[in-house]
């Protein structure tokens, strides 16, 4: 582990802006793949443990950990997710890296969600219930807007990961608008605002942020590379628009 850090640190300290804009000033990260092995994030403690050093040294201070949950690729249940936030727990508290460790899950709004929400308690954040969710990527889901309401009819407030990362909602502001007047929330990608995603990723995030309509700010950080990307957003002129947006990560 100290091992990797130490590559880490090397790499992104030649990088490093000085000043106060090095720092995080939401203070909580809602969107992360960092319990080792669940999913397509970190694959070892080591990799969950440097990400988790290098938030805590931007500023971040509590961690919401989302493992992915689907029918086909990730059929994680809350019983395993809350095992391996225990796991992650320890370790981090044996590091003594001062960050509080929670944990939710990114549901995907797949053929099976319905019954997963009427069937059991889905782990979410804050006292408002959040439930983050994510589509597929090839076309939005037909019952999108059935989703939506049910999901507010069962006492959660649903919260779309990445927005601006689908294809189908690239150029569709109207689309967009109308999830917003359904009552879903939006949490953008950090790395978004850095180009980790391409261009016409990178201008959609900036649309989200012209309307005001970025709710939530997460990393996403799936592995260490991922750090460097999200480095980059301090110095990018994205990092003041986004400090105008009316963020909730705040309130957590």
């Amino acid at each position: 582990m100290n091992q990797a850090w130490n590559w880490l640190k090397n790499q992104l300290t030649h990088r490093e802006p000085t000043g106060t804009a090095t720092r995080c000033f939401w203070q909580t990260d809602v969107h992360s793949h960092l319990i080792p092995g669940i999913d397509d994030g970190v694959k070892t403690i080591d990799q969950s443990l440097t990400c988790i050093r290098q938030l805590s040294e931007w500023g971040i201070q509590k961690i919401i950990t989302t493992p992915h949950v689907s029918h086909d690729h990730y059929p994680n249940d809350t019983v395993g997710i809350l095992e391996g936030l225990d796991f992650l727990r320890q370790q981090v508290d044996r590091e003594g890296i001062p960050v509080q460790i929670d944990v939710a899950a990114e549901y995907l709004l797949d053929d099976f969600f319905l019954q997963r929400l009427d069937s059991a308690s889905l782990l979410t954040f804050g006292a408002e219930r959040y439930l983050l969710v994510e589509t597929g990527w090839l076309a939005r889901p037909l019952l999108l807007d059935e989703m939506i309401f049910r999901i507010q009819t069962n006492g959660y407030t649903p919260i779309l990961a990445h927005p601006e990362r689908y294809p189908y909602y690239i150029n569709d502001s109207d689309g967009m608008a109308r999830l917003r007047d359904l009552g879903c929330l939006f949490q953008l990608n950090w790395m978004s605002l850095s180009g980790r995603y391409g261009p016409h990723v990178r201008n959609q995030a900036k649309v989200l942020l012209k309307n005001k309509w970025v709710d939530f700010i997460g990393s996403d950080v799936h592995r260490p590379e991922d750090l460097p990307a999200l480095l980059a957003l301090f110095s990018s002129p994205a990092f003041e628009l986004l400090a105008q947006q009316p963020l909730r990560n705040g309130k957590l």
